[in-house]
C-alpha cells in the first residue's frame, strides 16, 4: 500500500524545499548521539514541538529501522494496528516500510492486526518520519498505531516487539509518539508532566498509567509509550535521559492553555 500525507502542509511544510528549511531550525548538527533502545517524541505541529523532537531525534544513533508507534486519535481502524508493506509518500520522498521486520513482529504478536484503515489520518506517526529522513534519508520504518487498553496487553505487545527484532538479529530504534498535558495552564502543565517523565526516566510503565489517572494527566500516548518501555527493557534498556522539555507557551508566549512536550531517550 502507499500512503499519502495527512499532514503535510499543515503539521509541517508540504513542499520538500520548504521542509528542508524547516529541519534546519530544529535538526542539530553534531549532536552527541546515543545508542537508544527507545525515544519519546511529540507530535504537535512543528512550529510548537519541533525544537523538542528534532533535538531528542538528533541525540539518537537511529538504526537502519524505526518502529514507530503513535496513539488512535481518529478513533479508526483495528485497536492495534500495524502495516507491513508499502511506501509513506512524504515530501522528502517515499519512506519505505521494513516489510521483513514488521510481518515478523505481525506474527510475534497476538493483539497486533494488520490495517491500514487506523494509519490512514493519523499524524502521531506520520510527523516523526520527515525528521528520521532528515537525519537518514535511507530509513525505513515499521509503523504502529496503539488504542487504549490494559497494562499486561501493553507489555506483552512490547515484548513481541524486542523478540521480533532480537529474532531479526537486527537493530532497530523503537519511537513512542506523543504529547503531554493538554491544555492547561503552564504551571499546572509542568508539574503533571513531571510526573509522568518522572515515570518514564525510572522506566516505569506502571507508575506511567498511575500517574495519568491518578493526577488527572492528558497525555495522549501513554499506550504507545508503555509499549515502547517495556519493549526497550526486554532489550537490555537500563537508563533514560530527558533531552528537552517545553510548552506551546513557552513558544507562544501565551500560558493559559499550553500542551506539554517531552523529548526522551531509553539506553
Amino acid at each position: 500500500m502507499i500512503r499519502n500525507p495527512a499532514v503535510a502542509g499543515q503539521f509541517y511544510p508540504g513542499t520538500k524545499a520548504g521542509l528542508q528549511k524547516e529541519m534546519e531550525k530544529y535538526i542539530i548538527k553534531g549532536a552527541e548521539k546515543i545508542e537508544a533502545f527507545g525515544v519519546v517524541s511529540p507530535h504537535a505541529g512543528y512550529v510548537y514541538s519541533g525544537a523538542v523532537a528534532g533535538a531528542t531525534l538528533s541525540s539518537v544513533e537511529l538504526a537502519h529501522t524505526c518502529v514507530v508507534m503513535g496513539p488512535n486519535h481518529t478513533g479508526k481502524g483495528r485497536p492495534f494496528s500495524i502495516m507491513t508493506e508499502g511506501a509513506w509518500k512524504m515530501p522528502f520522498g517515499d519512506c519505505n516500510i521494513d516489510g521483513n521486520l514488521a510481518k515478523v513482529i505481525l506474527s510475534d504478536s497476538e493483539f497486533l492486526e494488520e490495517d491500514d484503515e487506523a494509519q490512514r489520518y493519523e499524524h502521531s506517526v506520520e510527523v516523526q518520519v520527515p525528521f528520521l529522513q532528515a537525519l537518514n534519508e535511507n530509513v525505513k520504518i515499521v509503523p504502529l498505531v496503539i488504542a487504549s487498553a490494559d497494562l499486561d496487553t501493553y507489555r506483552k505487545i512490547g515484548k513481541g516487539i524486542a523478540k521480533s527484532i532480537r529474532k531479526m538479529k537486527m537493530p532497530a530504534t523503537i519511537i513512542a509518539s506523543s504529547d503531554l498535558t493538554h491544555y492547561e495552564p503552564q504551571d499546572v502543565a509542568n508539574k503533571k508532566d513531571k510526573k509522568v517523565i518522572d515515570a518514564i526516566l525510572g522506566l516505569d510503565e506502571a507508575a506511567l498509567i498511575e500517574a495519568t489517572a491518578r493526577y488527572d494527566i492528558s497525555m495522549c500516548g501513554y499506550a504507545p509509550v508503555c509499549v515502547m518501555l517495556a519493549a526497550s527493557k526486554e532489550l537490555g534498556a537500563k537508563h533514560a535521559r530527558l533531552i528537552k522539555y517545553q510548552t506551546s507557551g513557552d513558544v507562544t508566549g501565551d500560558y493559559d492553555a499550553v500542551v506539554g512536550y517531552g523529548g526522551i531517550v531509553i539506553y
